[in-house]
Formats: structure tokens, sequence, C-alpha cells
């Protein structure tokens, strides 16, 4: 097959955010296979006449089966086309990029991937902190708030959690962060310790909240979940 797949990392949404590559590949593509967070404005960098085709998945809305995403982007790319599979933050954390590249070595289809700004970077830079903090958060961790039945995984390593030296990014876990949190305190993590929401970061309706873990955790248990948001907590700076 002559047609060629390029796993585009679109970050939090913010054009000038995109690599330098990222916007070239965008610009070359005739099929682009976008996620719903990776729209917007970084779609005016496809070329005019370009084929965009919206496969974005959001929990509790109508989806496109993931099934359905690796057959497109077989058949796009049987027919020659250069195309850009669109992903927003970094296409390699928590973006199911394993099943869409075993699919295209499956059909003989070459692929590339373009790394970007994940939400843990974005939403720590956009609030004005670092992620990690010399002789205090010494290891950063990344991890997802909900298994694939949208369920608080059963088998997180709570001590890793609970390290007083690590700053955790939850990711897809508004919806278990109460129970998050409930847990982390029963194995000694102080319900004071900071937290930040980060919700639909680098868009207009962007919100930040700092926080403790005990009080988000009360929070988010009587908040209905509709933007997607990241959660740190850990050793973040105190002050922020």
């Amino acid at each position: 097959m002559s047609g060629f797949v390029t796993f585009v990392s679109g970050g939090p949404g913010d054009p000038e955010l995109l690599t330098l590559k990222a916007a070239s590949r965008l610009r070359a593509a005739d099929v682009v296979l976008y996620d719903d967070l990776a729209s917007g404005a970084i779609l005016d960098l496809a070329r005019k006449g370009a084929t965009l085709v919206s496969v974005g998945k959001r929990a509790g809305r109508p989806s496109a089966r993931q099934e359905h995403v690796n057959r497109l982007l077989v058949e796009y790319a049987a027919t020659g086309a250069a195309v850009v599979r669109l992903k927003s933050g970094d296409a390699g954390v928590f973006g199911r990029l394993e099943e869409e590249i075993e699919t295209l070595r499956a059909a003989g289809i070459g692929y590339e991937i373009v790394p970007g700004v994940t939400a843990a970077s974005a939403a720590a830079a956009i609030s004005g902190i670092p992620l990690t903090r010399r002789h205090t958060a010494r290891r950063v961790q990344f991890i997802t708030g909900a298994d694939v039945n949208g369920e608080l995984p059963a088998d997180l390593n709570w001590s890793a959690l609970a390290d007083p030296h690590a700053v955790t990014v939850v990711y897809m876990g508004k919806r278990t962060f109460p129970e998050l949190a409930a847990r982390l305190i029963a194995v000694g993590m102080p319900a004071d310790t900071p937290a930040l929401l980060a919700e639909s970061v680098g868009h207009a309706d962007q919100r930040l909240l700092r926080t403790t873990i005990g009080r988000l955790g009360e929070q988010l248990a009587h908040e209905s979940v509709t933007a997607t948001a990241v959660i740190l907590f850990g050793a973040l700076v105190s002050r922020f």
C-alpha cells in the first residue's frame, strides 16, 4: 500500500503549542481523522480540500467505536492517501494509540508518531507551577481514573499513589475521584494534600481549581461530569 498514517499529537487545543512537524503534516494531509478535543482552530491548519472526519470519543456521549476508527484508518490509507490521525494531548498518553498501530501493522500500512504536549504538562504550565520539585517531588506518575467499564481501576498501587514525594496526574478521573480520594486518605495521605483540577485546558471555558484532595473529593461527589479534565495531586507547590 502506498498510503501512510501520521499520528499527530494535538496538545491541549492551542494551535501555538503544536510542533512544527505536526503543523507540517496537517498541511500535507489528504485526510484528517480527528478527536473532539483536537478540533477547533487546529483544523484550520489542514489544507483546503482535505477530507475531515470526526471520530471523537467522549464519555456519556454518542461516540465512534474504536473498531470503526481502526477500519477508517485502513480504508483511507488503502487509497494511497496521506492520512493524519489527530489526537488530543500526546497521542501516546491514554490515547488508545496501541490499538490503532496494531491495526496498521496487520494491514501492512506505514505510520509515524509526532509527539506533543500532554494534558499534565499543559495543566501545570498554565497554572504556573512545575511538575517536579528538587528534593520534594522526585517522581511524576500518570494514571487513568477509569477502567474499561468507567470504574476506578481495581489494581492501583496505593502506596505509590500516596507517596509524599510524588506528583500524580489522573486522566479521565473526575467521576471516580471521590472514591480515589477516600482510598488515599484511608491509606495515610493527608486530606489537605494539594490538588489541582484542570478542566478544558487551553479552551475558552478553561477552569482551574486549586484545592486539596479532601475538598476536591467532596466537591466532585456532587458535581456532574461534563468537560474533560485532569487532576494533579501530591507534592505540588503549595502556594500556587
